[in-house]
């Protein structure tokens, strides 16, 4: 009986499928894989160029249960797909809070790797939302569209500033220049419509979409920005975790009894424009949400009501969004001005 159990015992040891740990250094041509084991032990450290049929090989080559982690560089699209086809959990490390666990004064591949791998074993990872795979080309779709919006604006900054140097009458050395810039300019703006039609057989019959479109505020393009760069709004908590996301709250900076608030970076930069545009307007044409504004602006000043008012209107999004309810007032009141029911706003999802 005895010599029995210790077989059983044995035989249940050796069944125990084992999980391996991997730290990815990634670059843009190649990684540097460290895999530890259960026990902490180095089991594996390979560089590997970034092709798929390498990186699974290294993988397959431990059999068991793995799990990777890689930092949130702008290369880590191709490698969670290829991983998590073929049923490998790759974590996403935020880069900024990672730098704050793990300082080392010696800094290489090696190092950096098996830093994340013994991390990732201890569940020490901060770790930042991968967007899905669904939404990813869209949200994509959208920042490119701002950075041409950007690039536009910066030619007709130069276009009016050649103008203002000779009060109208530009000089025949100049005349080219204004060319050049006209053509980039035409070039932008068709480029920009091009990448908004190209969404709009995709969002537009959202029914999220929808429910945005109808807040004060927020037009057709801010909706857009919203819906995708939240990316599911169940990942946070409460409002009060959405907002701070936007960038609409301040970050402290206090000592002893000395209080100071500053402005923080941390979170989505694209949610705190979407939000600020959409509180210019809502001030603009909706006298409920002016109204406020000229009471906070009275306290502090313009700046810091205006962002008032914009963690406001994302207070509302966050909950039109959770209970999937539409819009129905600000602050428990119906509002004087409402929109029309004309494209981009189609009938409301919840009618």
């Amino acid at each position: 009986m005895y010599i029995d159990n210790c077989l059983d015992q044995q035989h249940s040891q050796s069944m125990v499928v084992p999980m391996y740990y991997s730290g990815v250094d990634l670059h843009s041509d190649n990684s540097y894989i460290t895999t530890i084991d259960d026990t902490g032990s180095v089991v594996k450290q390979q560089r590997i160029e970034n092709i798929s049929e390498l990186i699974l090989d290294y993988f397959h080559s431990l059999p068991g249960s793995h799990q990777a982690v890689v930092e949130s560089t702008t290369g880590w699209y191709w490698l969670n797909d290829l991983l998590q086809d073929n049923g490998i959990e790759l974590v996403l490390a935020h880069a900024k809070y990672l730098k704050a666990i793990s300082y080392a004064k010696v800094k290489t591949d090696k190092v950096d790797s098996q830093t994340l791998a013994m991390l990732l074993r201890q569940d020490l990872i901060p770790r930042a939302h991968k967007i899905s795979r669904e939404l990813r080309g869209f949200r994509d779709t959208m920042r490119i569209r701002l950075r041409l919006v950007q690039q536009r604006t910066a030619c007709l900054l130069r276009l009016n500033s050649i103008h203002m140097k000779f009060n109208g009458s530009v000089p025949d050395p100049y005349h080219f220049q204004l060319a050049v810039l006209e053509h980039s300019r035409d070039n932008f703006t068709s480029q920009i419509l091009a990448l908004e039609k190209s969404l709009h057989p995709v969002l537009i019959p959202n029914d999220d979409i929808q429910r945005l479109l109808y807040i004060p505020g927020i037009g057709k393009l801010t909706a857009f920005t919203i819906y995708l760069e939240i990316d599911g709004i169940e990942r946070f908590a409460s409002y009060k975790h959405f907002v701070s996301y936007c960038r609409l709250v301040p970050a402290a900076d206090n000592s002893n009894r000395s209080v100071h608030h500053r402005s923080s970076k941390d979170g989505n930069k694209y949610l705190k424009i979407a939000f600020s545009d959409a509180a210019v307007h809502a001030i603009q044409f909706y006298p409920e949400y002016k109204r406020l504004f000229q009471k906070l602006a009275r306290r502090s000043n313009e700046a810091t009501a205006r962002t008032v008012v914009a963690k406001e209107i994302a207070k509302i999004v966050y909950y039109i969004l959770k209970n999937k309810t539409p819009y129905k007032g600000f602050k428990g009141q119906p509002i004087t001005r409402r929109k029309l029911q004309q494209w981009p706003r189609l009938s409301s999802p919840d009618a």
